[in-house]
């Protein structure tokens, strides 16, 4: 009896069984997903920290404004950056306003996180704004 040869199974296509790339999808999106989602995050981590440095920014120009206005009281820097950070609804966590006045210039730094959604990314934000004080001269 001649020895028999065991034929392969042919894909309908023509392409051996083992050729065959079923499943294959499934592959490349649980490699592909997660770092489409880490982008998406990351752009969106962006835009919040972007928007944070914009109300730090904000908070601390209103506070050099009405702390260097002529005869403006020991607190209204403070005061006004309170007033504004409050009225942003928590854009900002754990915010700290320090407010310094030489007589001649006023200083206000504004620091705080933002939410973080990437892990590793630094949320904090703090932004420093200076300008001199407004004086009467006759």
């Amino acid at each position: 009896m001649p020895a028999t040869r065991t034929r392969l199974r042919r894909h309908p296509a023509g392409r051996p069984w083992w050729r065959e790339d079923r499943g294959a999808t499934a592959l490349d999106m649980s490699m592909v997903v997660p770092l489409a989602f880490l982008l998406v995050f990351t752009l969106i981590q962006g835009g919040i920290w972007f928007h944070g440095r914009s109300v730090a920014h904000h908070a601390a120009q209103q506070a050099v404004d009405a702390q260097r206005a002529y005869d403006a009281a020991p607190g209204a820097g403070q005061a006004a950056a309170g007033a504004f950070l409050a009225r942003m609804g928590g854009s900002l966590n754990g915010t700290a306003v320090k407010v310094s006045d030489d007589g001649e210039t006023v200083s206000v730094v504004v620091e705080g996180n933002v939410i973080n959604l990437v892990p590793g990314w630094s949320g904090h934000v703090s932004q420093r704004v200076q300008a001199p004080v407004e004086r009467f001269r006759p």
